[in-house]
């Protein structure tokens, strides 16, 4: 089991549907209105039923005071990582520091090629993950960037604005040269249900804590953050019983695969609201109560799978 310590956050990852941008509005203004942390919205450029995501994020940034902002996650072979650097330096600068940015390496490869992309194999994208990561946290230091790589290129650029404080990348990994490159570099790690379902995440954790140590870094260095999908009903499944459900689902994978942040992927307003209201808080306070009692114990006590039961027996009860 793995707790990696670190702060919960809650958050929503809307459909960005150009169809439906009023509905779309009003679920980001309950989302901040409800106490969630962040709104994270997929890039597909290529996609002609969505809104651009960084002209939405920079709208959405303008509408909200409090909540955090993140591509959930952009797609590199289309966005230039210079122009990249600077449209979230930017956004940082207009919204005192609310931006978080998710990349990726590339999917979808056809569509990318019809818009004018590079269609480039998993080993080049993982290549160019890297080199735009470098790209990125140079432009953002300011001054002058020079990089000279195979698929990125600057010479004397100089570099600004910088932004407010750090700008964490997160990362979409789900195969072993992603999954190294997350441990070497990322500030987070962002799966999907469906592309990793919970009995997945242990190994993929695994991996990263391996190549984390290997580059000499902590693992706890890297938050986990999960793109989770459900409905609340009856069901004993993950995250299709009730909103107490919910939240023992979701602490158990808090404390026992380090999985942190949990956006769901939602364009119901009631789901949203019983998740803000109910399911966030919960959760909450499982993990905070498993966590004090771990630290009350012997540490040896810490790995036992009937604690965090225990602990939300006890929550129950008071």
């Amino acid at each position: 089991m793995t707790d990696y310590g670190h702060e919960l956050a809650f958050g929503l990852f809307p459909s960005p549907k150009a169809d439906a941008t009023p509905a779309l509005l009003d679920l980001v203004t309950l989302a901040e209105g409800s106490g969630l942390d962040l709104i994270s919205i997929q890039d597909h450029p290529y996609q002609a039923a969505h809104l651009d995501t960084w002209t939405l994020l920079s709208f959405l940034g303008a509408r909200t005071s409090t909540i955090s902002l993140a591509p959930n996650v952009a797609s590199l072979p289309l966005r230039d990582p210079v122009i990249l650097a600077k449209s979230a330096a930017t956004l940082s600068l207009l919204t005192d520091g609310r931006v978080e940015l998710g990349l990726g390496a590339g999917a979808f490869w056809d569509a990318i090629a019809a818009a004018g992309g590079p269609r480039r194999t998993p080993g080049e994208a993982v290549d160019a993950l890297a080199e735009a990561i470098e790209v990125l946290r140079a432009f953002w230091r300011g001054g002058r960037v020079d990089h000279d790589g195979q698929h990125y290129r600057t010479k004397g650029l100089r570099a600004g604005p910088t932004p407010v404080g750090d700008i964490p990348i997160w990362l979409g990994a789900y195969k072993p040269r992603m999954l190294r490159l997350t441990g070497r570099l990322a500030d987070a790690w962002v799966p999907s249900m469906g592309y990793a379902d919970p009995p997945a995440l242990p190994a993929l954790n695994a991996r990263i804590d391996e190549a984390a140590l290997a580059a000499g870094r902590d693992p706890a260095d890297i938050r986990r953050i999960y793109n989770i999908f459900g409905s609340f009903g009856r069901s004993a499944d993950f995250l299709r019983g009730s909103a107490a459900d919910w939240a023992e689902q979701l602490a158990q994978l808090a404390i026992g695969d380090g999985m942190s942040t949990f956006i769901l992927g939602t364009d119901d307003p009631a789901t949203l609201a019983r998740f803000a209201s109910e399911v966030a808080p919960a959760t909450r306070e499982l993990v905070a109560a498993h966590r004090a009692a771990g630290s009350a114990s012997d540490p040896g006590d810490s790995d036992d799978p009937d604690d965090l039961g225990r602990v939300s027996l006890m929550c129950v009860a008071t």
